[in-house]
């Protein structure tokens, strides 16, 4: 299946890093081919200063199963480490996983559906590149895991508050929760059973996830939500 690059330069020209991100995306997609069946996509890469994950100065996001974006800022004094350490084939690696995801069972409406597509991504692409956790994945200790973790009403909400969640936003809960909490859920079902084959770790649906999570990581009466 083919991929569509598609360089958005409307608000600052990417001409300098062009073959060098192309690479990266390369990378991603051998890596992905040899687990799981290419899907068809466009990509839109673009600049936007400010805009990206303060720490990379990079971004990603899946829109539909067919379209995700990367975004970069290369005035980001972290860019340039990002650009030479593999941040951006594994940002297209955990994108593409969105975008198969969506294709399947769907990335989610509830908090807990959520968490697994995103542990899901994120376990993708250490599987894939045996990389340690993204900051992101392990941004908060077991303490505050066990301070904040949801019961089954909170994972069953379909009116959860993503941005709080997964991003800190409001306060309420710490930044990245989300992230390092769907990291944990997802590690707890594949440490319970064999080893996923390329089809289980897209259409693995949320609840079987849910259920192998253990007390460390959910509430005990988390389990059968």
């Amino acid at each position: 299946m083919s991929w569509h690059v598609h360089w958005l330069e409307a608000s600052g020209d990417l001409l300098p890093w062009r073959d060098t991100v192309a690479a990266e995306i390369a990378v991603a997609r051998d890596a992905i081919a040899r687990v799981l069946p290419l899907p068809s996509l466009d990509i839109l890469v673009e600049r936007r200063p400010g805009e990206t994950i303060p720490e990379t100065g990079t971004a990603g996001r899946a829109y539909r199963p067919s379209l995700f974006s990367l975004t970069l800022d290369p005035d980001n004094p972290n860019f340039a480490t990002s650009l030479g350490n593999g941040d951006i084939r594994r940002t297209v690696v955990h994108e593409v996983h969105h975008c198969l995801r969506m294709a399947g069972p769907g990335y989610g409406a509830t908090l807990g559906e959520a968490l697994v597509s995103e542990g899901l991504a994120g376990r993708f692409v250490s599987h894939l590149f045996g990389t340690p956790p993204e900051p992101w994945e392990s941004a908060v200790s077991d303490a505050v895991l066990e301070a904040n973790r949801p019961d089954p009403a909170a994972l069953a909400d379909t009116g959860h508050n993503h941005a709080a969640w997964f991003y800190g936003r409001g306060g309420r809960y710490p930044r990245w929760l989300g992230y390092t909490l769907g990291y944990r859920i997802v590690g707890d079902w594949l440490e319970a059973g064999p080893a996923p084959d390329g089809d289980a770790w897209v259409h693995v649906p949320a609840n079987k996830v849910l259920a192998a999570a253990r007390g460390r990581t959910l509430a005990e009466a988390s389990m059968s939500a």
